[in-house]
């Protein structure tokens, strides 16, 4: 199987095949965390507007996703240091990992998703880190976690496509882009990115309040609108970085 062009060997997750599997935990550049922006989930917008910016995107197809901007230049992500990733909340896609949902069929004729690992990803193979399994047999902490993660995931891709037809019929999402200047000869410009108009959203009739509250994602639009905000956290940031004052080199 490949991943973005990087070959992987995903396998269904097994309690005796795997029994003596350990994953290392934690957040690092070998292991995939220095980028500066990753995909998040209607479920986790909650806790991802508290730390991050969420922006809106359009894949290949035309169709919307939402990222969390973590940095300004390319795999950079201001909130990884030595220490690890510096926030409340780490986007659910780092905090799984080796492991990802897949649908199986188990012989009844519908395939239901099921736990797999991918062998070959940086966090397995080194002997060292949690346990997946507890010596009889059962899940380990560790993996009563993953499992809580990938529910994040999976009802968040669940709900995606929803959502954003809901922020489309009520006409709320606008194009935005991010001209930020951190001094005269220092500018970035980050095009392609879309968000929920703040005046859109305010300027909802009754009727269209009450549609996007029925369909449950008023909130989420409000989340994505405030989350702005952050931007000038990320700022002051990155110019604490340039200038050296977190005394703090970024994890290998």
């Amino acid at each position: 199987m490949t991943d973005g062009g990087v070959m992987t060997r995903v396998v269904l997750l097994d309690n005796v095949a795997h029994a003596d599997l350990r994953v290392a935990t934690g957040y690092a550049v070998r292991f995939g965390d220095s980028v500066n922006q990753c995909a998040v989930f209607p479920t986790e917008f909650d806790e991802v507007q508290r730390e991050y910016p969420i922006l809106f995107r359009k894949d290949a197809a035309g169709a919307f996703y939402a990222v969390a901007l973590l940095g300004l230049d390319r795999d950079e992500n201001l909130f990884l240091d030595d220490a690890g990733w510096q926030a409340r909340h780490v986007p659910v896609v780092h905090q799984r990992g080796a492991f990802m949902i897949g649908m199986v069929d188990r012989g009844t004729g519908e395939r239901e998703p099921m736990i797999h690992v991918d062998l070959d990803h940086p966090r397995v193979g080194s002997g060292e880190g949690q346990a997946v399994f507890l010596p009889h047999g059962g899940q380990s902490p560790y993996l009563d976690h993953i499992v809580r993660v990938l529910q994040v995931v999976h009802d968040g891709l669940a709900q995606r496509a929803a959502m954003f037809a809901a922020f489309e019929a009520a006409d709320l999402i606008e194009p935005v882009r991010l001209e930020i200047a951190l001094d005269e000869a220092t500018r970035y410009d980050i095009p392609d990115c879309y968000t929920i108009g703040a005046g859109r959203l305010a300027g909802l009739d009754a009727a269209g309040l009450a549609a996007l509250n029925h369909a449950g994602f008023l909130r989420h639009g409000f989340l994505v609108a405030s989350s702005l905000g952050n931007i000038s956290r990320l700022i002051d940031m990155k110019n604490r970085r340039r200038s050296g004052l977190n005394g703090i080199a970024v994890a290998a």
